[in-house]
């Protein structure tokens, strides 16, 4: 097998996922905030395997959300209709705070950069006002003075008729070619107004950045020796060439965290479990997704920011800062805080000798020993610091009056109790049964704290995969290509012309089947999906509906009432069915995707590395396996910690442990 290398870059590790050749190798090494792309260099030069002989690199990055989040993007415009120039403001009229005024809120475009146009189309593409040429060219003299990198184009109704939106993408690329220049419609085809002009507004001011950072990664690339393809992980779970990446610069955004969910997916669809929970806990937070028969949910519409939403199909992630890296500190009231605020890749823990010095989560790991303090750490070979970190619990305990072991259990509980709210957020508050799901643990931290999670939550079984600390990473190299494409048709089911449906399935398909024979990257095979987003007339929210080219009116309505029905309880008789969105998805089945391998059982009881004494809320002698060791059939009860290069697995007292033919760590609930 040709060696695929998958990279995801986070925010305090870089992690690496090398495979081919009958070997794998996983790594970390810190990343660089500063450039990320010299993170991603440093993992590749760690593998010492020579450029030449690497097929392929597959790379998550957080290029995009870190943008947004720092609000370091370009300086970008938007021009909008008339009397829509503060529509970033007026969002759907939320606050900040549920409970009261204070807050505020940064568009990503300043008022002083966004600029109207009288022209106006109508709700079914009609032109109503015509759009004055001359008028395009003067705005165009002023955003060149305003020195602008990119400038964002969204008109009313332009989903209808992206007729005016485009004409003046080619009045502004007259004025200044160097523009980056995106069109509301070229992002979604959809009728929300303030989310379609949201997601161009995204769309243009990281593309710049996103364009540069491509640029200075394939040149780093080619100067090391890598001549090869290099694909981007998009948000969807889908792959996209480095050379689109600036025009898909929204679509990357929380990229790494997807490509984790599909890996945990699939890993856990092969070991047998079809509904779970994945939860990815690294440096600086904690990610959790919902897995329904083996398919991750996809939100169609995601708030990056307070009013920023970005409407693009995204694996739904939903983030808390709470990772290894959490700060612990006492608040205003006195009280035991930990969270969101995150000492990073740099100082880091006040364990990594970085020269941190407030206790975070990891130091209160180590405190407990439940992470080995003489073992490296972070891929450059220090041990960890274990009176440091002692020295730093034990000054915020004397804050609180509580011994050195005492904090560190409190900072545990407190983080534990954080995700453990935020796991039942997603299953119980969604009318999911705990019990139903498995959990897959992974990141460098989620291991360490599974076990007590599904304790606090109530669910049965973990699933640590054997590499759990370059899940994401791994996610990448198990990826296709993907497109996802869309269009508002809004009309009544029974009132739509014969054959529309199919005409714009078929343009869709065609788009999307051209995009990525234009992408250069060999696939072995497309499928192409279809769905609709339907509505009984009168309803505001939909819901989505898997179809097939080909079907009739009678079809369609038929399985939106069975959907319907599943959600509900009961379909609406004699009610009008509305097709509000047609939706399309082209995959590229790429060749060259790893594939896992299923290994022969034999039941063994495995001997412990050593035993070391580790705090449960009492100090208890434990078995301390390495993981390398464990081998399908092996198995064995709690307490016991178990340890490799990217992670360490913490079993809790009367929890049971296996080894899958995967080489998946089952751990349950005695």
């Amino acid at each position: 097998m040709q060696n695929l290398v998958g990279i995801d870059v986070g925010g305090t590790f870089t992690d690496l996922y090398l495979t081919g050749g009958g070997r794998v190798q996983v790594l970390k090494v810190p990343s660089t905030p500063g450039d990320p792309a010299q993170g991603l260099l440093d993992a590749l030069a760690a593998t010492q395997l020579p450029p030449g002989e690497i097929a392929a690199i597959l790379h998550g990055t957080t290029i995009a959300t870190n943008a947004i989040i720092e609000r370091h993007g370009a300086r970008a415009a938007l021009v909008t209709t008339k009397g829509f120039r503060d529509i970033l403001e007026l969002g759907r009229r939320d606050r900040p705070t549920m409970y009261g005024l204070a807050g505020r809120h940064l568009p990503l475009i300043a008022r002083d950069l966004r600029w109207e146009l009288d022209e106006r189309l109508g709700h079914d593409g009609t032109v109503l006002k015509a759009l004055d040429e001359a008028e395009v060219r003067r705005l165009g003299e002023v955003l060149q003075a305003q020195g602008v990198e990119a400038v964002g184009i969204s008109f009313l109704h332009s989903y209808a008729n992206p007729a005016h939106e485009e004409r003046v993408k080619e009045i502004l690329a007259e004025t200044n070619p160097a523009w980056h220049l995106v069109t509301s419609s070229g992002v979604i085809r959809e009728y929300y107004e303030f989310e379609r002009t949201s997601t161009a507004a995204v769309q243009g001011f990281l593309q710049p950045l996103v364009s540069r950072y491509a640029e200075r990664l394939q040149a780093q690339l080619k100067t090391w020796g890598y001549q090869r393809d290099l694909l981007i992980m998009q948000s969807n779970g889908g792959l996209v060439p480095i050379k689109d990446l600036g025009a898909k610069a929204a679509w990357i955004v929380r990229s790494g965290p997807a490509a984790g969910v599909m890996a945990a997916a699939e890993l856990a669809a092969q070991a047998g479990w079809r509904h779970v929970i994945t939860g990815d806990m690294g440096g600086t937070s904690f990610d959790v997704a919902v897995v329904i028969d083996g398919v991750p949910d996809v939100a169609e519409s995601t708030n990056l920011d307070f009013r920023i939403p970005l409407r693009l199909p995204m694996i739904d992630v939903h983030t808390i800062g709470a990772g290894g890296g959490s700060i612990a500190f006492i608040d205003r009231a006195g009280l035991l805080e930990v969270g969101p605020r995150s000492a990073r890749a740099r100082p880091g823990p006040v364990a990594y000798r970085r020269g941190g010095t407030e206790p975070t989560v990891t130091d209160a790991n180590v405190v407990l020993e439940r992470l080995d303090p003489n073992r490296p750490i972070a891929g450059d070979g220090q041990t960890l610091d274990l009176e440091g970190a002692r020295k730093a619990v034990g000054a915020l305990g004397e804050t609180l009056g509580l011994g050195i072991e005492e904090t560190a259990e409190a900072i545990l509980a407190i983080i534990n109790q954080r995700m453990a709210g935020r796991i039942r957020l997603l299953s119980i508050e969604q009318g999911h049964d705990p019990r139903d799901f498995a959990f897959v643990a992974f990141g460098g931290a989620g291991p360490l704290h599974g076990a007590a999670l599904i304790r606090d939550v109530g669910i049965r079984s973990m699933l640590v995969p054997q590499y759990p600390g370059g899940l994401c990473a791994m996610g990448c190299a198990l990826a296709d290509l993907r497109i996802d494409l869309s269009q508002t048709l809004e009309k009544n089911l029974d009132a739509l012309p014969a054959g529309e449906v199919d005409r714009i399935f078929a343009a869709q398909a065609e788009a999307g089947r051209q995009q990525i024979g234009e992408s250069g990257i060999g696939v072995e095979s497309l499928e192409v999906r279809h769905a609709a987003d339907m509505a009984y007339r009168g309803q505001i929210h939909n819901l989505r509906v898997e179809l097939e080219p080909g079907w009739t009116a009678e079809q369609i309505g038929a399985a939106f009432d069975r959907v319907y029905a599943q959600e509900f309880g009961a379909a609406l008789a004699n009610t009008q069915r509305r097709v509000v969105n047609l939706r399309t998805a082209v995959l590229g089945r790429r060749g060259d995707r790893l594939t896992l391998e299923k290994h022969a059982l034999r039941p063994h009881e495995p001997k412990p590395i050593r035993v070391r004494r580790v705090l449960f809320g009492r100090g208890l002698d434990t078995p301390i396996y390495a993981r390398q060791d464990l081998t399908p059939g092996a198995h064995f009860t709690g307490p016991a910690v178990v340890e490799q290069s990217d992670t360490t697995t913490v079993i809790e007292p009367e929890m049971t442990a296996r080894v899958d033919a995967w080489g998946n760590l089952i751990v349950e609930l005695a």
